[in-house]
């Protein structure tokens, strides 16, 4: 990854202003460190020849304020401009994890997406940091050579002649640290993986006594993390002490020089105080070391992120939908999942204004027709027309407004109940919202809440089915041409659903005209009042026809088991027979 590429676009991040200026204060801060030696010098030598050293010692109070106001000009705009790449990150991730969709916790997993979304996004938003204050760390040791050459010739090259050793020690750090970051964010990853499927799965785990186990299963990395972690800071604690090793030998052997040429006369008691200064300055490696350490670990979590920034999100057109009764059509749908075909050539027509309900074994692909029919997810071969238009060709709005969704398990975000029923939608009406509510059957429970609408979801008890109902009330209210629901009446009662199901194959909620359905059903009854069935086997499209005439064949009725149910034509049938 070149440096200054990939998600931070540029060397200073988002901020490049600041983080020039950033660049500009470090520097000058630097640049005023390497003239106090020198003043400090010429003051030591007025004062030992009794000459007037007052304006000396008012250059040397004024770069000791400048030095003073530029550190915390230096720590302010550090500070600022961390929080603000970081924020920025975080808010660039969140939005392009979000525009991939299912692609990318797929690919990385709730938990090392949290990883990366929190821990690598603080520690990348150091980098603009690292980098503009990178320059200033090797102002002191350059311009501490140049300044010992000025002085004297032979103070310098006493001092290259280490050079190269300090050279190799740095460039040996930064390989090795790079690499020990890289993979200590790696195992930091894997268990924040497993840590997420484990809350996910925490009903599970408490069912089957297997607490102790998982725990044992999450932390297994931390040992790998340990030996990581150690190996980081022995890298760096090896580095540092051959610095220390080093760099004394070279300050001293700078002194030893300069106390000869003094002796000789060829220096000043000023130079020799200043000399002794610029070899601290030009020896400071310590310094370096800590920044290209902190710039490491900011380039390995830059990497982290742009793992998930190149996965290619959803991609829109500019097109519109002409007028139309919603008329639905899949040709040739071809998906792949995990290198298995779960959908193979599905050819499929919804007439406008119609209910189609899609029924199959677990496995048959249902849930991922449903996200391709309202473009949550886009087929590896194929198409997806609305009336004529390819879903691909349209707009985000243009989209999102024709098409609605319900899900089994609904997310309710944190809002009050009435602003996730109207969650995508532009000032909603409350008349609107609660008209919704009672047609998805979810008004009597939640007016019954103290708040009533204003209730917070987190302040609202609720069963799955009362869940499922104010995902059903959202997807009303959104309205659109097309509505999918992706087995969103499963945790319903059999009243309830049988209620709501008479409500899909009528008018659409609050407009009086009819809306085109594609509803994902796993009770014979469901299907029964649907205007056609397409049976999905296999990832194809095995039949679409009217529910009692695919009741014939054996293999449909095996879809719904043997204890489902059978009823009427027109689904008013409430008997139930085998």
């Amino acid at each position: 990854m070149a440096e200054n590429s990939g998600a931070l676009h540029g060397p200073f991040g988002p901020a490049p202003a600041r983080g020039a200026a950033l660049c500009l204060v470090s520097t000058a801060a630097s640049g005023a460190g390497l003239l106090l030696p020198a003043a400090l010098g010429r003051v030591l030598d007025l004062l030992l020849a009794q000459a007037p050293a007052t304006r000396w010692v008012l250059y040397c109070a004024g770069l000791v304020l400048l030095l003073a106001l530029l550190d915390a000009g230096q720590t302010v705009l550090a500070g600022t401009v961390d929080a603000g790449t970081t924020a920025w990150l975080r808010r660039r991730l969140t939005g392009h994890v979000l525009a991939v969709g299912p692609r990318a916790t797929a690919r990385f997993g709730p938990g090392d997406l949290v990883a990366r979304l929190v821990g690598n996004a603080a520690q990348a938003g150091t980098a603009p940091t690292a980098r503009a204050a990178l320059p200033a760390a090797f102002v002191g040791p350059v311009g501490g050579m140049v300044a010992l050459a000025l002085i004297d010739p032979w103070l310098a090259a006493v001092f290259l002649a280490g050079a190269p050793v300090l050279a190799l020690l740095l460039r040996a750090f930064t390989r090795d640290t790079t690499e020990c970051v890289t993979r200590y964010q790696e195992v930091q990853g894997r268990i924040a993986a497993a840590l997420s499927e484990a809350v996910g799965g925490h009903r599970t785990i408490e069912a089957a006594g297997t607490a102790d186990r998982e725990t044992a299963r999450i932390l297994r990395p931390l040992p790998e993390l340990s030996r990581l972690g150690h190996r980081m800071w022995r890298v760096q604690g090896r580095a540092a002490g051959q610095s220390v090793a080093v760099a004394p030998l070279l300050q001293l052997g700078v002194v030893a020089v300069a106390g000869l040429l003094l002796a000789r006369h060829r220096l000043t008691v000023g130079e020799l105080l200043a000399a002794s200064r610029y070899a601290v300055l030009a020896t400071g490696v310590g310094v370096l070391v800590g920044y290209l350490s902190g710039l490491a670990r900011a380039r390995a979590s830059v990497a982290r992120l742009d793992e998930v920034l190149t996965e290619p999100a959803m991609a829109y057109g500019g097109g519109h939908l002409p007028p139309g009764p919603g008329r639905l059509e899949l040709r040739g749908v071809t998906a792949r999942r995990g290198g298995r075909v779960v959908l193979d050539g599905v050819d499929l027509v919804v007439p406008g204004g119609t209910t189609l309900a899609v029924v199959g074994r677990s496995g048959a692909g249902k849930s991922l027709l449903a996200a391709i029919a309202g473009r949550l997810a886009d087929p590896d071969a194929g198409e997806v027309l609305l009336d004529g238009e390819p879903l691909r060709e349209l707009t985000h709005d243009e989209l999102r407004g024709a098409t609605a969704h319900a899900f089994s398990r609904p997310a309710l975000l944190g809002g009050t109940l009435e602003e996730e029923i109207g969650l995508g939608l532009t000032s909603p009406s409350p008349a609107r919202l609660r008209e919704a509510a009672r047609t998805a059957h979810a008004d009597d429970f939640v007016t019954r809440l103290p708040a009533g609408y204003a209730t917070l979801c987190a302040d609202a008890p609720r069963s799955g089915g009362e869940s499922q109902r104010l995902g059903l009330a959202r997807a009303f209210a959104h309205g659109g041409r097309l509505l999918v629901l992706d087995d969103a009446l499963s945790s319903l009662d059999t009243v309830t659903e049988e209620q709501i199901t008479r409500t899909l194959v009528g008018p659409r909620p609050g407009t009086g005209t009819p809306g085109t359905r594609l509803l994902i059903a796993h009770r014979a009854a469901t299907a029964a009042r649907a205007d056609a069935v397409a049976w999905l086997d296999g990832g194809r499209v095995r039949a679409v026809g009217r529910h009692e005439e695919l009741w014939r064949l054996p293999g449909y009725r095996a879809v719904f088991g043997d204890g489902d149910v059978e009823t009427d034509a027109d689904g008013g049938g409430d008997g139930e027979w085998s």
